[in-house]
């Protein structure tokens, strides 16, 4: 047995934590960058914490997925203002835009210098500047990952700015705040979540470790996210779900993803849509045709027996069949709202350039199953 496992130095999970913020920052420094989220009103006593410490604090809003522009103007300010370390309170483009910040902080050069694909793809030299990392959604895991995804509009695709220096040095997830959330957030959030910690379980190189964290996520994900989409004032269901989001952000960062990620990245960068709402919409549709390609070309894989495991968990049925697990996730779809691929605004004709992006990304690679090029059209068609 071989594992290879990191992730953020500290990880800090529990209701009211976030009030504790004073002792984690403690000998970092006076000069503050902290990135916040869209929403002048959300967090308010997190804000309050922070206005009342004794800091030069610089706040940058990020209002979008960060791309190379909103990027380069976070380092730009937080350069001229001297800053010692960040703080990101927020969603994951949030989470990923301190990531870039915080390692370009400590290393020489601009944001073009470290991107894949666009840029030059060099590796950082020096280890980012303290970061502390607050998700302020259940979703992304993005606290816990060694990259930051930046969508580059002019070329029409998302790419990575990724180093193991980029890790945060403290992840503190605080279900507390995700109360304030609404259901439409909440939903594709979660269901992004919940993508996360199916595809590196099914993947065809599964890590030992993470297999841990998703046989516990999972079952968590499919007694709670309804719930907490139900009742947003539910902290315990609020409390499983943060739970989740961070066993899925630990997961992905350490073993392989699938085919619903390996459509996400192009599409994402194709379309102006949520990343939750993506990997939502598609995960039915990518368990089905794995399900019935495994069946007919490789009924002993692995794979198909953990789409088995998978089945029992969702359901809470001893004799749950592998097919169960298709039902339960449409169904759960179907009930939280999550739109199919055409109402965010994809069309039939823009099959063909996804699925010939899609056949190249990195997650596709995991997929338990190889898929020709029809069977990724069939993902599409059932997911319209």
């Amino acid at each position: 047995m071989k594992i290879d496992f990191s992730t953020s130095n500290r990880i800090i999970f529990g209701c009211g934590e976030f009030r504790k913020i004073a002792d984690l920052i403690k000998g970092w420094g006076h000069r503050a960058f902290v990135i916040r989220g869209n929403n002048p009103t959300y967090g308010k006593e997190f804000f309050e914490i922070i206005d009342g410490l004794d800091l030069e604090v610089t706040y940058f809003k990020v209002d979008k997925e960060p791309d190379i522009a909103l990027l380069t103007a976070a380092v730009k300010l937080a350069r001229e203002n001297k800053c010692e370390f960040v703080i990101g309170f927020g969603g994951g483009s949030v989470i990923d835009t301190g990531k870039a910040v915080a390692a370009l902080l400590n290393n020489d050069g601009d944001l073009m210098d470290y991107l894949e694909i666009v840029g030059k793809g060099l590796h950082l030299e020096n280890i980012s500047k303290p970061y502390l990392a607050i998700p302020s959604t259940a979703g992304t895991g993005s606290e816990v990952t060694r990259n930051a995804v930046i969508d580059v509009p002019e070329k029409k695709v998302k790419v990575s700015m990724r180093n193991a220096y980029m890790l945060p040095k403290i992840a503190l997830v605080d279900p507390e705040l995700t109360l304030g959330l609404p259901k439409n957030i909440t939903a594709t959030t979660g269901m992004d979540a919940f993508v996360q910690v199916i595809e590196p379980y099914v993947c065809n190189s599964p890590n030992p470790m993470v297999d841990m964290f998703c046989r516990d996520a999972i079952p968590r994900a499919a007694a709670k996210l309804f719930l907490a989409f139900q009742d947003g004032s539910n902290i315990k269901a609020r409390e499983n779900m943060a739970w989740v989001s961070l066993m899925g952000g630990l997961s992905l960062a350490n073993a392989k993803l699938g085919a619903v990620h390996g459509f996400a990245g192009p599409i994402g960068g194709m379309f102006h849509a949520p990343h939750g709402a993506i990997c939502a919409c598609l995960l039915p549709a990518v368990m089905r045709v794995n399900i019935e390609n495994l069946k007919n070309a490789e009924p002993q894989n692995a794979s198909l027996m953990r789409y088995r495991e998978i089945a029992v968990w969702l359901t809470n049925d001893l004799k749950a069949e592998v097919d169960d697990s298709i039902h339960f996730i449409e169904t759960l779809c179907k009930s939280i709202n999550i739109p199919r691929l055409h109402e965010i605004g994809i069309m039939e004709k823009d099959f063909a350039l996804i699925v010939e992006k899609s056949k190249h990304s990195s997650s596709m690679k995991g997929n338990p199953v190889q898929l020709p090029d029809a069977e990724l059209t069939r993902i599409l068609e059932l997911s319209f």
